[in-house]
């Protein structure tokens, strides 16, 4: 159990530790984002931001869902409080 946990933690601080999928991630704290919304505001190209997708996706930070041709993605704060249990122990040390 505490394995499982530690590479979930693991996971979630790797995709937290990007500039850019931090400011996705704030994106889509607004509401649902297609891909190409969440690429706009940076200078890459969509398989790039794709990429970041799919960190954010196998941390489980958000969910993807297929609407025709568009991919339209939204935030799932659930891992996150995972990440905010384990600080949490060092909250008094603040």
């Amino acid at each position: 159990m505490v394995e499982h946990d530690s590479l979930a933690l693991d996971t979630i601080f790797h995709a937290l530790g990007d500039a850019t999928r931090r400011a996705m991630l704030g994106e889509l704290a607004n509401g649902e984002r297609s891909v190409g919304e969440l690429a706009a505001p940076f200078a890459m190209s969509l398989a790039a931001a794709s990429k970041h997708i799919k960190v954010l996706e196998g941390a489980g930070l958000i969910r993807r869902d297929v609407r025709g041709r568009t991919h339209v993605c939204s935030l799932d704060p659930a891992p996150l409080m995972s990440a905010d249990q384990w600080l949490g122990i060092y909250r008094r040390f603040w």
